[in-house]
């Protein structure tokens, strides 16, 4: 018999999800710090229809994902992961097996990523499956007041490509499309060509050593950020937070294989996709202009994509001929609107 939140009751349901995780269920998400580091936490929701599809999102990245997308901000701060709290909002559709499946790849993503405890609630929704995700880091006391003020010509710092997620998502939403034409369910979509791309928006990946490695190397970022919506809405915030402008040059910004091909067939800039596009997961620090070649050396999965600049600049990307134009972060429209 196939088991329901009806018949198993949502204690019951939390206790089994627990079962081999290695983590307790019903514990206390807390933890002292003897006045010693910095406490940070962050949210995330991902509502379905809006953040992720299930006609083609494997449930097992989904729960991966959704714990990625607090971790990074977690070491965009420089914070180590310690509490993990997660709410599930389960529609009528959705059974336990299916439940535990997106709670197994949080598990993975949680242990890959050293969280000490986590929380799971399950709650009744109408609107289809929604994912809240709440993650606390500690940053130590003495990397915090090591942070130095963020001064121009700083480096600005990318921890992959960008743009593929977005193209992933669009190379997903097509199959989607041709499959609803035909619902031919033996003519599955050949996606082997695109796998990394795919791979970037199903599955992103984050270096679980990034904090300590830096603080090792004695390179503490004056800023560090979280790329999630897009690489201008990135760099404007960071105009904001630092006060100075920055300029970013087309031709340091990184693209994955086959992004300008794929690019050309879905009519896509991928420049546009990179400064525009969504869910690369991508961490951007600013490091000062006098660890260049530590960085440069220790950093290799990174790229200088630009550098902070005098307040009057703004926030600008460099063409390959020095053309500077004025980077526009893309928000969205409401049915109403």
């Amino acid at each position: 018999m196939q088991e329901t939140f009806y018949n198993l009751g949502r204690i019951e349901a939390i206790a089994r999800l627990f079962e081999g995780t290695g983590y307790k269920p019903f514990e206390d998400c807390r933890f002292e710090t003897s006045g010693k580091s910095y406490i940070s936490e962050y949210s995330r929701v991902m509502l379905e229809g809006i953040d992720f599809d299930l006609t083609y999102f494997p449930l097992k990245h989904l729960g991966y994902k959704s714990v990625i997308s607090v971790t990074g901000e977690l070491y965009a701060v420089m914070a180590r992961p310690r509490t993990l709290s997660v709410s599930l909002g389960i529609s009528s559709k959705l059974d336990f097996g299916q439940i535990k499946e997106i709670w197994e790849g949080t598990v993975t993503a949680a242990k890959e990523h050293g969280y000490a405890k986590i929380a799971l609630d399950l709650v009744p929704s109408r609107n289809g499956l929604y994912i809240s995700v709440s993650a606390t880091g500690e940053t130590s006391l003495l990397s915090g007041k090591r942070r130095p003020a963020a001064k121009s010509m700083d480096l600005i710092c990318v921890s992959d490509n960008l743009g593929a997620a977005y193209l992933g998502f669009e190379i997903l939403e097509r199959e989607k499309r041709n499959f609803e034409k035909t619902k031919d369910d033996k003519k599955q979509p050949e996606l082997s060509d695109y796998r990394h791309l795919v791979g970037a928006y199903l599955k992103p990946s984050l270096d679980s050593g990034i904090t300590g490695r830096l603080e090792e190397a004695e390179i503490i970022p004056s800023y560090g950020y979280f790329v999630t919506k897009g690489l201008s809405d990135t760099i404007k915030r960071l105009v904001r937070d630092s006060g100075l402008g920055a300029k970013i040059y087309v031709d340091k910004i990184p693209f994955a294989g086959k992004t300008f091909e794929l690019g050309r067939e879905l009519d896509i800039d991928p420049i546009s996709a990179a400064l525009n596009g969504g869910d690369d997961c991508r961490l951007l620090f600013t490091i000062p202009i006098g660890k260049h070649e530590r960085f440069r050396h220790d950093f290799q999965t990174f790229d200088i994509i630009g550098h902070l600049a005098k307040p009057e600049v703004g926030a600008v990307i460099v063409t390959p001929d020095g053309l500077e134009l004025p980077m526009k972060a893309q928000g969205w429209k409401t049915n109403e609107e």
